[in-house]
């Protein structure tokens, strides 16, 4: 399922709980696909806290508990750990990640805290959604068959890349227009991670924000990028990257294009994706600004002059999902509109 699918899901699910209708989730996807990253969204859109538990690392008495005598009793005292109203809020997610790397005996552990939101006398608070996350077999992790008992605990998710939600989250989050103008370019290697080999560093969703802060360190130091590029997303997909960034001195003048200037689209497809990341990303600083209609104009018009309409249409939609319905009372975005219709209707 597209990552934008499963944080609708998981936002319901966090909800669900005000309800008493919360499910358990476990998530699952190779490394580096954004599970971890979709738990933390959806609690920074709520405010509340995520307890991450990384069940790999634990023992089953982590977990459960240490034993202690009182009188002719043996009481177990509740780990630090787990969600409390007073230490952690009314609200929040507990994250058992790594789950499919933890020993069946943790796991085993688990089993009543998933299920009956209890361990012992402990109880998980009302408010607080339990979510998972863990690697398939075949992805080269440490990892366990999930007991039978276990899985039946969750619903289960299977987590895909979808490139135009990597898109629309790295514009969000100031990712560099020139990592994802390449992403567009060639759009296969937002993941290819292949398990039979066994790679080091791989092209993956979370690699690519590594390449984005390398770009940030080392733009300026040239002979030291492509090797920073490669240790971040793999030997051949470092070496693209860097060819992509050194051909970007032939970009036509984007202040030029905001300011309504007549500028001729690059003829190079590698360019257009390169300019079109750009103005997207001009867009998204102008807008509050006392200029952004006339700035998003600018853009529109000239969407309306690549040689391929797909990529006018690209370009349009990246900016919409990035500055939101102000952009259809911009007067160009009718003309524009109007342009490629038989383009959205019929494509």
């Amino acid at each position: 399922m597209r990552p934008a699918q499963l944080l609708a899901i998981l936002e319901r699910e966090f909800k669900s709980t005000d309800a008493g209708h919360h499910t358990p989730v476990m998530l699952w996807g190779p490394p580096g696909v954004g599970k971890s990253q979709m738990i933390a969204q959806v609690a920074e859109h709520n405010d509340v806290e995520v307890i991450d538990i990384r069940l790999s690392q634990m023992e089953p008495t982590d977990l459960r508990g240490i034993p202690f005598r009182i009188d002719d009793t043996v009481e177990w005292a509740i780990p630090g750990i787990l969600p409390d109203v007073k230490r952690h809020g009314e609200k929040g997610i507990l994250f058992l990640d790594e789950i499919t790397s933890a020993a069946p005996t943790v796991s085993a552990a688990a089993y009543q805290l998933i299920l009956d939101r209890r361990l012992g006398e402990y109880k998980v608070p009302d408010g607080w959604a339990i979510f998972a996350a863990g690697n398939r077999q075949g992805d080269r992790g440490v990892t366990y068959t999930m007991p039978a008992p276990l899985a039946n605990r969750f619903s289960h998710f299977e987590v895909d890349t979808h490139l135009d939600d990597w898109v629309a989250w790295a514009y969000k989050n100031g990712i560099d227009e020139k990592v994802i103008a390449f992403l567009r370019f060639r759009p296969e290697l937002l993941f290819d991670f292949d398990p039979a080999h066994n790679p080091v560093a791989f092209p993956s969703p979370r690699s690519w924000e590594f390449a984005h802060r390398g770009l940030q360190k080392f733009g300026d130091h040239p002979e030291l990028l492509l090797g920073t590029l490669q240790a971040c997303v793999g030997p051949a997909a470092g070496i693209e990257l860097k060819a992509f960034v050194d051909n970007l001195d032939n970009m036509p003048d984007i202040d030029a294009i905001l300011q309504g200037e007549d500028i001729s689209v690059p003829k190079e497809v590698d360019l257009q994706y390169a300019v079109a990341a750009s103005l997207v990303g001009r867009a998204i600083r102008a807008k509050g600004e006392g200029d952004s209609q006339e700035v998003w104009g600018h853009i529109l018009d000239y969407a309306r002059s690549f040689p391929q309409r797909e990529m006018g249409v690209m370009l349009v939609s990246d900016m919409h999902r990035a500055v939101g319905e102000e952009m259809f009372a911009v007067p160009q975005f009718s003309t524009w509109a109007k342009d490629i219709a038989d383009v959205m209707l019929y494509n």
